[in-house]
């Protein structure tokens, strides 16, 4: 479930689905609550709660990854996570290159830096920045890198956060970049969900967790301050105060020389925000824009997203459209924009990027990149594509440093294509190739290839197909259907030496389906199955899935499912309302019980996704898509893992515990692990990463091969 950033009807109980209905008979949330009896499993670190864990913990080992061929396919994705010819990404922080880095070596990581010449080469020079191995074994910490946000122009201060085992919460310390320490007596903040940004060098907008009552029923915070140096933070100054119901609050400072100006940011809930600019002398005043627009203030550009058709100045834009404006001649009163991209029914905005002067645009066409540059002159934009990727690849470029130069770093990927990097500089000829992922697996035995299935609705919904080459269509191929289905986000091609070693080697077809509630067709085609259209998400999984039983790529025997977070609860609904079209599912740290959401880790910024089940209106559709609630004994569901982490506290591993303990009380072949460590993510590290990754394929493998 991500954090929200600036990036990116009703349905009644009794549906019928395939002949079966599926909702729970009429329950409350308060009589669901009442009755749950393993409600126990909540307290997330009690010691009863964590022997229950390890002991299922030791059950699927033994029976899932206590084998020679787990351990030696554990060894291999590790291989390929430790890999030190893996592209070291970087980001530009003054004039150097920065990179943070795991391997077998370093686990907990290094955050190291080198210069661009130095970059370009083969083997480059690191210097080492901080190695967090030897911060975690010197302070007997698990501390996992979480960022740096670096003071500029000078470059020098930079306020690092850790975060204990990878929850969500860190903690914040000042480093100082040029003696390569923390600074003694400098800003620290203790551990919480904090969001904090330099003013200056002796100032910071913090909002963070004060005390009680200063966070969000979302577990956010709800008060920014200004905080001066040497000063205790409970004397810090209150910038803006939200709302309790609230998601968040927070407040940054834009350092641009010639530009500087300060903002909050209200954000109401998921897809909902307001933005003010903050005056010398304190006072708010708001950027008039609707609230479920993005914002984006670039130097004297201000950037609109409408996630909604927005009629302003006499116009109409339409949602997904991406808008500019002089931001001075906006906040004056004018209402006179230049469209930079409008959306149609295959194209949607996938991300953009500034230089100096120039804009790069990402665009998706059926699920495909192409980028385009775009030049602000007068009159027009001037326009002109930018590179060129292989068919069914994935394109993405950045601006390196956006203040002083037009450079440009574009990457390539594709499932069978290994990541390749550029480095060029936008009206100096074409981007150079200065780096080259290795290959993990022969991708010459594959073929990718992209489909259409028809959904319940008539909806054309594409995936992506990764199959060998000498496939035979006879129903019995081993398939795995990978999906996600929420918060607008999209699945697009890249390469996966995982995948490639763990299920593609073995003989295996992967498929990723392309369904709504995504960002695969902008913002509509999100909308298309939010809160009481949730069902469309599912029904477009299970069309795909039909798909490849007509064209015999596949049964259902020889079929598993797969998605993690949002793509979690996906699994679960596949296996509580489409139990006959799956061999196996994996559930990955994911919601399932839509009843108790909104009450447990930061569910309840999620509202704006799912529904408040609070609400009796909304849980008559919530929880026809709650799969804990929907779960009964008497049915013919396939086996299913479900895997967490304990230090997961976007949306906890209670969810998973108790869809697993349910199944298992009404006697059904499901399985468990919770990684004590890991965050959101599952892993702290890459040895966590692998045996994680082999556990989820291995359990599918040996249930659908």
């Amino acid at each position: 479930m991500p954090p929200r950033t600036s990036r990116w009807l009703a349905l009644t109980l009794g549906i019928t689905l395939g002949g079966m209905t599926h909702a729970s008979d009429n329950l409350t949330p308060a009589a669901a609550t009442n009755n749950d009896p393993h409600r126990w499993l909540e307290q997330i670190d009690g010691a009863k709660q964590l022997d229950w864990v390890k002991q299922q913990n030791a059950s699927t080992v033994k029976k899932y990854a206590d084998s020679a061929e787990f351990k030696q396919l554990d060894a291999r994705l590790l291989e390929v996570l430790d890999s030190t010819a893996r592209i070291p990404m970087v980001s530009k922080i003054g004039d150097r290159y920065y990179n943070f880095w795991r391997d077998k070596d370093h686990p907990r990581g290094l955050w190291r830096r080198t210069t661009l010449d130095e970059y370009r080469k083969d083997q480059p020079q690191w210097e080492t920045v901080l190695d967090l191995d030897a911060l975690a074994k010197a302070e007997g910490e698990n501390w996992v890198w979480h960022g740096a946000d670096c003071l500029k122009p000078a470059y020098r201060r930079c306020l690092v956060s850790l975060s204990r085992g990878g929850a969500d919460a860190s903690v914040v310390r000042e480093f100082d970049l040029a003696d390569k320490q923390f600074v003694a007596n400098g800003f620290a903040l203790a551990e919480a969900k904090t969001q904090v940004n330099w003013m200056d060098q002796d100032h910071l907008y913090v909002a963070t967790d004060f005390g009680p009552g200063s966070m969000t029923t979302s577990s956010y915070p709800r008060i920014v301050k200004e905080w001066k140096r040497g000063m205790p933070l409970a004397s810090a100054t209150t910038v803006y105060e939200a709302h309790k119901d609230d998601m968040s609050v927070s407040a940054m400072r834009d350092l641009t020389p010639g530009f500087e100006r300060d903002f909050v940011m209200r954000q109401l809930a998921f897809y909902d925000s307001e933005t003010f600019v903050r005056g010398k002398d304190g006072t708010l005043t708001k950027i008039d824009v609707p609230n479920d627009a993005n914002t984006d203030v670039h130097r004297e550009w201000l950037l609109v997203e409408p996630r909604s058709d927005w009629a302003v100045g006499g116009k109409t834009y339409k949602s997904g459209s991406l808008l500019v404006t002089r931001f001075d001649d906006f906040m004056a009163g004018k209402r006179d924009f230049t469209v930079l991209f409008e959306p149609s029914d295959t194209t949607a905005l996938d991300g953009y990027s500034w230089t100096r002067h120039h804009l790069i645009l990402n665009v998706m066409d059926n699920v495909v990149n192409r980028l385009e540059v775009l030049t602000p002159g007068p009159g027009a934009w001037g326009r002109q594509p930018l590179g060129g990727a292989p068919q069914l690849a994935t394109i993405a470029a950045a601006g390196v440093d956006a203040d002083d130069s037009d450079d440009y770093f574009l990457t390539v990927t594709s499932f069978l294509q290994p990541t390749t990097l550029y480095y060029g500089s936008l009206g100096q000829g074409e981007a150079q190739a200065i780096k080259h992922s290795p290959s993990f697996f022969d991708a010459s035995k594959y073929a990718v290839s992209q489909h259409f299935a028809t959904s319940k609705d008539g909806t054309r919904v594409p995936y992506f197909e990764i199959a060998p080459k000498q496939l035979k269509a006879n129903g019995s191929n081993p398939t795995l259907q990978y999906g996600y289905g929420g918060f607008e986000i999209s699945l697009q091609p890249s390469y996966s030496g995982n995948v490639g070693r763990a299920w593609l080697e073995k003989g295996g077809v992967y498929v990723i389906a392309n369904i709504r509630g995504g960002g695969e067709y902008g913002p509509r085609w999100h909308q298309a199955a939010l809160k009481a259209n949730r069902l469309r998400a599912y029904e477009d999984f299970a069309a795909v899935s039909e798909d490849l039983f007509a064209r015999k790529i596949t049964s259902p025997k020889h079929l598993g499912a797969m998605g993690g977070s949002n793509g979690g609860l996906l699994m679960g609904n596949m296996l509580t309302l489409y139990p006959q079209l799956y061999g196996a599912i994996v559930s990955q740290v994911a919601l399932l019980d839509m009843q108790r959401y909104t009450h447990l880790s930061a569910g309840a910024s999620w509202i704006a996704e799912y529904g408040d089940p609070d609400k009796p209106e909304e849980w008559r559709w919530i929880q026809t898509f709650s799969p804990y609630a929907n779960a009964k004994a008497a049915q013919h569901y396939p086996p299913a893992l479900f895997t967490t982490s304990t230090r997961d506290d976007r949306v906890g591993p209670v969810h998973a515990r108790k869809m697993y303990a349910k199944l298992q009380s009404l006697g059904y072949d499901a399985s468990f692990y919770e990684n004590i460590e890991g965050g959101h993510g599952a892993a702290a590290d890459n040895k966590q990463a692998a045996f994680m990754s082999a556990l989820g394929y291995t359990y599918l493998w040996d249930h659908v091969k």
